[in-house]
């Protein structure tokens, strides 16, 4: 195949050996920030072509490619992950140069008349194989406690949502829902339980009379306090609400409320079933966190109530690596970048 051509279809993919490569990554790069709901995650597209530009900016970094489909001059805009996941995945902000001649593999977006992808993997000249999400953890380090840094990037694949049963009030927040209105567009990040989810390092820091857990994700700081208060009467609702904990025996137990309204405050992510569904003022979320059996990940267990947007109490279980050798690469959000992909829309 000549360069500067482009292939639909997951059966297409008899390319030269750096393809061939590429075909035994597997993919895992659904779209932790923007709705999964704009890309076929069904389909994968090869794509050959010359890097003509590449924004190493959060909270997503994007890779313009020039190629040909059929006969025309087309230029697809690749949309990948923030800064701090590509950097622990070995990129860097010079690993592309205009011109550099690539071979992407990418779900395309589901209107077949945008040249918009999500970058599966990216093969350079050389044979080098760029992945997004290729460092989960750093070695089978032991915690001996819950403080540290954690990575939630392999259990980010591996998450368990339990049914999800929305009101009718729900329902129709989510038949309504435009991949326009999701929040972080506007820079408001996620909440809990689905920030707890991402992909993202975690520091978890033990103090005399609160924890403070910290994320990389624009910059989120949530402060659990432990010094047996309860929760303000008349407090200001935040979208991280208001936390307490208490230890129950290794477990740490983080009961939180005054969530204020949330586009997609209680879940969001692949899979079958309602996504996008907001959060109410009556949402009560309970965490549980412990250390596995051979100290090397987090377990974490969520029960979310929602009167609001759920029938029942939507249930969550995900885990994190223990990387004490990592550290987190914070960043904040830039507007116009978050908000760039809504340009196709």
């Amino acid at each position: 195949m000549k360069e500067g051509t482009e292939v639909r279809g997951t059966n297409r993919h008899r390319l030269i050996s750096i393809t061939a490569a590429l075909l035994t990554i597997s993919a895992m790069s659904a779209s932790a920030h923007h709705s999964p709901a704009a890309f076929d995650l069904a389909n994968q597209i090869t794509i050959q072509g010359k890097v003509s530009r590449f924004d190493w900016t959060n909270p997503h970094a994007y890779i313009y490619v020039s190629t040909t489909t059929s006969g025309r001059p087309t230029e697809w805009m690749i949309e990948t992950d923030g800064t701090s996941l590509l950097t622990r995945s070995g990129w860097s902000r010079g690993i592309l140069s205009v011109g550099s001649v690539v071979t992407v593999r990418a779900n395309p977006d589901r209107d077949a008349g945008k040249s918009h992808a999500l970058l599966i993997s990216m093969a350079l000249a050389n044979g080098t194989v760029l992945t997004p999400r290729s460092n989960g953890t750093d070695g089978a380090s032991q915690a001996t406690s819950l403080a540290g840094v954690w990575n939630g990037l392999r259990g980010f694949a591996a998450r368990k949502v339990g049914p999800i049963r929305p009101t009718p009030k729900g329902l129709a927040a989510v038949k309504g829902f435009t991949v326009a209105a999701n929040p972080v567009t506007g820079c408001m990040p996620y909440a809990t339980p689905f920030l707890t989810s991402l992909p993202y390092l975690n520091e978890i820091d033990v103090q005399k009379d609160r924890i403070l857990i910290r994320n990389e994700f624009l910059n989120v700081d949530r402060t659990v306090f432990m010094d047996g208060r309860g929760h303000p009467k008349d407090g200001s609702r935040t979208t991280q609400g208001h936390s307490i904990g208490k230890m129950d025996g290794n477990v740490l137990v983080v009961d939180t409320t005054l969530f204020s309204d949330h586009r997609l405050g209680n879940y969001l992510g692949s899979g079958a079933g309602p996504r996008e569904l907001p959060s109410g003022p009556q949402k009560h979320v309970v965490e549980r966190y412990r250390l596995s059996e051979d100290r090397t990940r987090l377990l974490i267990d969520i029960v979310v109530e929602d009167p609001d947007y759920l029938i029942e109490p939507l249930t969550m279980g995900m885990e994190w690596d223990y990387t004490p050798k990592l550290r987190l690469l914070r960043f904040g959000c830039e507007p116009e970048q978050s908000r760039r992909y809504l340009s196709l829309q």
